[in-house]
């Protein structure tokens, strides 16, 4: 078995080669006009301000937690899991932080010199984050296993990763939704001034917020679900199947690693796009991402088919496994489906804006809705099916499937990531007042990036639900539950309280944003008015006071909602019992799910509505439709980049909360 799970360790290695292959392109290539590496220094520096500031407060929460886990298990190893997670998570969303912001504008300059050259610097960039989250999650828990064989490390060792999801994708959250919404509020609104206009002081810390949400946010969510889909299936594996429940998911994982750096060398543009006009240049990158994807997908189910072969002697959970991949792909053309702005759904919506803006959310407010049916349709018909097909292991079977949605997490997440990057670079292209030739290839490939990230939200979504109900069928596992009685008060109690967890846990990050975005306002007004010759760009702002202000908000406004879901589950445990914490984890997921859904999805509607509008239908900038879609964009952007990423982080660590304080209950 040791060798086997070197295997795994052996594809680890692999795939962070590649990455530092990758980083040294991208060292390679020019960062442009002074002009452009000022500004792009000015990002790395806000970025690396946030960075610094974060994980001091990290490490003062993860010391408090880890002498609990100490005192309660009695176990130095276990904490020394935790603190290794947590580290690993933080590490690989800080290097692809520092890589993405690095990056911006090296593909504006490659964008100068050729369209190709622009996409290949920024999906190489988004390569970093893509293949440093799976090879360092892959690399942490096998080195874990190979030195321990316990199983109660590499669940502490998920514990840790979750603590750091929570401040990056959180603390992230809050932090760039408060700057878009500063930024936009004073500097579109009140002032009249362009997005992305270097005369806004909170264009810097804008800038930074979409490297720390949607990089290292999105980077340490992911990293969260794809241990935390090892780990689980791995733990159930063993109880129930031993040495070769455990083996499966770790080679899988490798053999994923292997298919994504494979897919990536087919997702390259043609040359044919240089000279090609908006749309088919949008059309080519898309199509090429869609190219890499397909191949990974495709050679990672031919390599599955013979490994489990191989194991098993059947095929039972090679079904599995492709049902994982296929609710993974129905989650991403639903998100894709209802957001785009090609599509029926964010047409209605924009057509509604000609009639105000509370039409406008409204119809965003239905589309929300409807576009949770086919995912959560998807995850509950696939539920049933692992299950059934898995018999008598059906609960290792749903974890085999919340692998597969994430088994080539490298390659899809490279597309993800790809999009702030393309968002940076087009938005320095803007600031250094760059030829219109320059703006528009830029302009292409952020276009890209808006519909990647939409779909990356679903999918991580949806991941996540998944990954959830593998740490449910963890928990049954080792507390020996087989049924649980509904009539019983205290699990009927415990649904309800799981279930109301899901709505405190939003409502709380909103209003950190709400706060967050008023102090920022407050900032630009100031610069605003006390700085001469601001207005007429004669002055510089002071980038720096906005960064630091929307900073101290972020992590001041998630401790609350980090110490509740933390504390929740403990509580729940110790006056119901182990019963009622299945209630709890139960309520929490069925309601979490749908609603994390419906705020990215409305959120990714509404702002598309908006660009659609501004394209030129239905009056364009500056028309009544216009002013109400900006409205519904500034509603909705809260709930798609915050709120209903970060529930995410909910539903994954409750689970691990439960398991780990289980001893406590029994």
């Amino acid at each position: 078995m040791i060798n086997q799970i070197t295997i795994s360790l052996i594809f680890a290695l692999f795939g962070i080669s590649f990455v530092l292959y990758l980083i040294q392109k991208i060292r390679k290539a020019s960062s442009g006009t002074p002009k452009m590496e000022e500004i792009s220094k000015a990002i790395q520096d806000g970025a690396r301000a946030f960075l610094r500031r974060e994980f001091q407060t990290m490490a003062l929460v993860l010391i408090v937690i880890g002498i609990c886990l100490g005192i309660i298990n009695k176990n130095l190893g276990q904490v020394l899991a935790f603190f290794f997670g947590a580290f690993v998570s933080s590490l690989a969303g800080y290097l692809g932080m520092r890589i993405s912001t690095l990056a911006n504008a090296k593909t504006t300059e490659a964008s100068r010199l050729s369209f190709v050259k622009g996409f290949d610097i920024a999906f190489s960039a988004g390569e970093v984050m893509g293949f440093l989250v799976v090879s360092l999650g892959l690399l942490g828990a096998s080195v874990l296993w190979l030195i321990s064989k316990d199983v109660n490390i590499l669940i502490n060792f998920a514990f840790g990763s979750s603590i750091a999801a929570l401040f990056l994708r959180v603390g992230g959250g809050i932090y760039t939704k408060s700057a878009d919404i500063g930024a936009d509020l004073v500097g579109k609104v009140e002032q009249g001034i362009p997005e992305d206009d270097p005369r806004n002081p909170a264009v810097i810390a804008d800038q930074v917020g979409d490297n720390v949400g949607d990089i290292a946010g999105m980077g340490s969510d992911l990293f969260e679900s794809y241990v935390d889909a090892i780990v689980s299936s791995s733990v159930i594996g063993l109880l129930l199947l031993g040495e070769k429940g455990l083996i499966l998911p770790f080679i899988l994982a490798g053999l994923g690693i292997l298919s994504s750096i494979i897919g990536s060398f087919f997702a390259k543009v043609s040359s044919k796009l240089e000279n090609a006009d908006f749309a088919q240049q949008v059309w080519g990158v898309e199509k090429a991402m869609n190219r890499g994807i397909l191949v990974a997908n495709v050679l990672m189910i031919i390599l599955a088919y013979f490994l489990v072969q191989k194991i098993f002697g059947h095929l039972k959970f090679f079904w599995c496994l492709l049902i994982g991949l296929l609710v993974g792909f129905l989650i991403g053309k639903a998100t894709q489906y209802y957001t785009s702005g090609e599509k029926k759904p964010v047409i209605n919506i924009a057509k509604s804006a000609q009639f105000g803006a509370p039409v406008l959310i409204l119809e965003g407010l239905a589309t929300g809705f409807l576009s949770i049916i086919l995912p959560v349709l998807g995850v509950a018909i696939a539920m049933f099916l692992v299950y059934s097909i898995a018999l008598p292991y059906g609960l290792y079977g749903i974890a085999i499937a919340g692998l597969g949605v994430l088994v080539v997490l490298g390659i899809n997440l490279s597309s993800d990531c790809y999009g702030p990057i393309a968002d940076n670079a087009a938005g320095i292209a803007e600031m250094a007042e760059l030829p219109p030739e320059v703006r528009k290839k830029t302009e292409a490939l952020d276009a890209v990036g808006n519909t990647t990230a939409a779909i990356g939200k679903g999918f991580a979504i949806g991941s996540a639900a998944l990954v959830a109900l593998a740490w449910l069928a963890t928990f049954l596992q080792k507390a020996k539950l087989e049924t649980i009685n509904l009539a019983d008060p205290k699990i009927l109690a415990s649904l309800f309280i799981g279930g109301m967890i899901s709505f405190l846990f939003p409502a709380l990050l909103i209003r950190g944003v709400s706060r967050g975005a008023l102090e920022m306002v407050k900032e630009v007004r100031r610069q605003f008015r006390e700085i001469e010759g601001l207005r007429e760009g004669k002055a510089k702002p002071e980038y720096e006071k906005c960064i630091e202000l929307v900073t101290k908000a972020a992590l001041a406004e998630m401790l609350l909602p980090g110490f509740l879901i933390i504390i929740l589950p403990i509580l729940v445990g110790y006056f119901f019992g182990v019963e009622g914490l299945t209630g709890f984890l139960a309520g929490a997921l069925i309601t979490a799910f749908p609603l994390a859904l419906f705020m990215a999805d409305s959120g990714a509607a509404w702002d598309n509505a908006k660009k659609y509008i501004e394209a030129g239908n239905f009056g364009g900038k500056g028309s009544l439709a216009h002013q109400a879609s900006v409205i519904g964009d500034t509603v909705g952007d809260p709930l798609k980049d915050t709120a209903g990423p970060s529930i995410n982080i909910l539903l994954k660590l409750i689970g691990k909360v439960a398991l780990i304080f289980l001893p406590l209950f029994l």
